[in-house]
């Protein structure tokens, strides 16, 4: 392998980016990082219990301390947060040292994976229309990913495959 560019994942709430992460990292043997694991441990608390405790501008100001240090890595595969690629200081790292992938689902597949969970503090709390609204929002930030890949219709190991494909060749 060429790079060593860290591999990072993007995309909403319940887009497959921890799970996919972990099949990424084990077939290319590289160390992997999921930012809301990291963030929960370093807390103490789940995610939904940051939120609650301490809010969301604890949680923000939290995930941008432990992502930046976590990009200082190479040759690592990241799971960033649906949230930590709205920020900016967060989104300029990434786009400037590493290779950034969006998993894009279309609205429903992801309405349905995230509305009503108690995981996942902004979903549990929004309706249907706020959450499709949030999903749009977010799209065109995460548009800036170097690649885009297009999920609907495929399999985790078929997305798995078609990262590993576009990193390697860079």
């Amino acid at each position: 392998m060429k790079s060593k560019k860290n591999l990072v994942l993007l995309g909403m709430m319940g887009s497959g980016k921890s799970t996919i992460g972990n099949l990424i990292s084990k077939k290319l043997k590289l160390k992997f990082i999921d930012i809301d694991n990291v963030i929960e441990k370093e807390a103490n608390m789940n995610i939904a219990q940051i939120f609650s405790k301490k809010g969301e501008s604890f949680f923000r100001n939290l995930e941008e301390k432990i992502t930046l240090k976590s990009l200082e890595s190479s040759n690592v595969v990241i799971s960033l947060g649906g949230g930590a690629f709205v920020n900016e200081k967060i989104r300029k790292e990434v786009i400037a040292n590493n290779f950034s992938f969006w998993l894009n689902w279309n609205n429903t597949t992801l309405l349905d994976r995230i509305k009503n969970s108690h995981k996942r503090p902004i979903a549990f709390y929004s309706n249907d229309q706020e959450l499709l609204k949030l999903i749009e929002k977010r799209k065109k930030i995460y548009s800036y990913a170097d690649f885009e890949i297009n999920c609907n219709e495929l399999s985790k190991t078929e997305i798995a495959k078609k990262i590993i494909i576009s990193y390697e060749d860079n």
